[in-house]
């Protein structure tokens, strides 16, 4: 019979309860996407307005709600349209620009109608299953049967989330500059480490599942997502450290991001480093996530706080999610420590020992 601990994916779209930061979230990814686009304007061949835009309307729906992935779409529309397709700065209509503006129409109406049905039915098995729990008749058929369509549901959200980054991989291929190509691999791999941690969290046993192999398992696909040989990933579980499996997935997308940011602002410049990666028990029963790197560490003045990095906004949400904390310093001696801690009492209603 489930207990209070509710399972993350049934928790989404985050920050329910406060509209205007999602949609305020929204208008930062469209606008992080457009300076992206740009940065990599001059490796793009001619004829992909929308590549960096459709990860960040997909990633706005799954993590903030349909309002904010259309909000997202019409704003990336709009910026692709001005920015990158001719005639530039400008918004006028030609045929090939309305036949580009209605294929990102139907793409974006498309994925942010599958997350929304995905999210829809999440809420739709969790109100089944309080009903049935409530009713108490046929316990054991209906919880075998609810059980079966939450597993099959799960393995369709994830099959969709890696659609979406197939889809990236085909327009890889039609890409000759390295940059580009590059650029690509790092948008199919983040969406696909969505899709990667649910369908592993829901094809194990739950309580007793090893820790170690799945956070081995995800240090792995971050190491091949960068592809770098150089940077090593050392790893160090305290084996007395368990999650539960709704858990997990905040918890696995909170050191993805902490490691994307350590390979990608701490070696920037670089071709080798270490990352350790150290999960253990703290002072009265509690559970610390700590990311570290020997990369050039943080620039003068950051103040997490005040930061308007995507990333690190989505970090400090998942972690309130866990009832945690999550912050960046500098270390001891250069390079940069990310942690998420989780307080004994907080540890223990997510599964924690």
């Amino acid at each position: 019979m489930p207990d209070r601990r509710t399972a993350f994916l049934e928790r989404l779209p985050l920050l329910g309860d406060r509209p205007v930061l999602r949609y305020t979230l929204a208008i930062v990814a469209s606008f992080v996407a457009c300076a992206v686009r740009s940065v990599l304007d001059a490796w793009f061949p001619p004829g992909f307005p929308f590549l960096t835009f459709f990860p960040a309307v997909i990633v706005c729906a799954f993590l903030l709600g349909r309002g904010p992935g259309a909000l997202a779409a019409v704003l990336c529309g709009l910026l692709a349209w001005y920015y990158f397709i001719p005639p530039f700065q400008s918004f006028a209509i030609e045929g090939s620009t309305a036949v580009a503006l209605g294929f990102y129409a139907a793409v974006v109406t498309v994925d942010i109608a599958l997350v929304h049905w995905m999210q829809h039915a999440n809420r739709a098995v969790r109100l089944e299953r309080e009903r049935s729990h409530a009713l108490a008749t046929d316990s054991a058929r209906l919880a075998a049967r609810n059980a079966l369509l939450f597993q099959e549901l799960q393995h369709r959200v994830s099959n969709n989330i890696q659609m979406v980054g197939a889809v990236l991989t085909l327009h890889r291929r039609g890409l000759e500059d390295p940059h580009a190509r590059s650029a690509l691999d790092n948008a199919a791999a983040r969406i696909g480490l969505i899709g990667r941690i649910q369908r592993q969290l829901y094809e194990i046993d739950g309580q007793d599942s090893d820790l170690v192999a799945f956070l081995g398992a995800l240090v792995d696909d971050l190491a091949a997502a960068d592809g770098r040989a150089g940077i090593r990933f050392a790893l160090n579980v305290d084996p007395v450290v368990t999650l539960a499996t709704d858990a997990r997935i905040p918890f696995a997308l909170i050191m993805a991001e902490a490691v994307a940011n350590a390979v990608e602002h701490g070696f920037a410049d670089r071709d080798s480093g270490t990352i350790t990666i150290q999960v253990c028990r703290i002072d009265g029963g509690g559970i610390r996530l700590s990311i570290a790197d020997d990369g050039i560490g943080l620039p003068p003045g950051f103040d997490m706080d005040a930061s308007t990095s995507l990333g690190l906004t989505i970090a400090r949400a998942l972690a309130r999610q866990l009832d945690g904390q999550f912050e960046v310093r500098s270390g001891p001696s250069g390079g940069t420590i990310s942690t998420l801690t989780i307080a004994a009492r907080d540890a223990g209603s997510h599964g924690g020992v």
